[in-house]
């Protein structure tokens, strides 16, 4: 059994989405970033940054727990597991990991700086102006892609797809323009949306 300490962000939703579509059986602690539950000593003793999420696997290699935060780390984690989302040939291996990357290397850094100035005690404008400029770039260069190809990193759902879609469906509901009027990035996202696996994960 897998414990996941987790809140409803892109990161959060990253995290339990993997577990989700892996079929990994895992019990859900929520936690309310508001009160300060990351900064907690508990909660530190697992990840001193005090971030979330963090999952500890009571049965990790060899028998023996494991805890681990970072969600992109958890996600290639638990698809190396469930031996699912993972491609084998290496060509197409290659290509699903510069895929992960961008999903969760370029979209979720600047979705953070963008919510870090807006929400401010002095919001700053033009910084939020420029990380939606470049967050609406990242999408359309996937809206390009994704007019090619079913899927982030070709005709296969990977880790990819679960995770650029954690951070699609955080800025669906917070800044939807950024998103609006891709014709193939809305195509992917309804495809991934309508996952019984996802619509379970983003219930925080």
């Amino acid at each position: 059994m897998i414990d996941l300490y987790a809140a409803g962000t892109s990161n959060g939703m990253r995290a339990r989405i993997a577990l989700e579509e892996c079929g990994l059986p895992y019990t859900l602690h929520p936690i309310a970033l508001d009160k300060g539950e990351h900064k907690t000593a508990a909660f530190l003793a697992m990840n001193p940054n005090g971030q979330i999420p963090v999952i500890v696997d009571r049965d990790g290699p060899g028998g023996k727990p494991l805890t681990l935060s970072q969600s992109t780390a958890i996600l290639i984690y638990c698809a190396e597991k469930s031996g699912k989302f993972m491609p084998k040939e290496p060509a197409a291996r290659a290509a699903m990991f510069q895929a992960l990357m961008s999903a969760s290397t370029d979209v979720t850094p600047i979705f953070g700086a963008y919510f870090a100035v807006t929400r401010a005690k002095e919001p700053h404008a033009p910084s939020a102006q420029l990380f939606k400029d470049r967050l609406r770039a990242f999408f359309k260069v996937w809206d390009d892609l994704l007019g090619a190809r079913m899927y982030c990193a070709g005709d296969e759902v990977t880790i990819a797809d679960l995770s650029l879609y954690a951070g699609y469906a955080r800025l669906k509901g917070a800044v939807p323009d950024v998103v609006e009027g891709l014709p193939n990035v809305a195509r992917w996202a309804q495809a991934m949306g309508a996952r019984p696996a996802i619509q379970r994960a983003l219930k925080f």
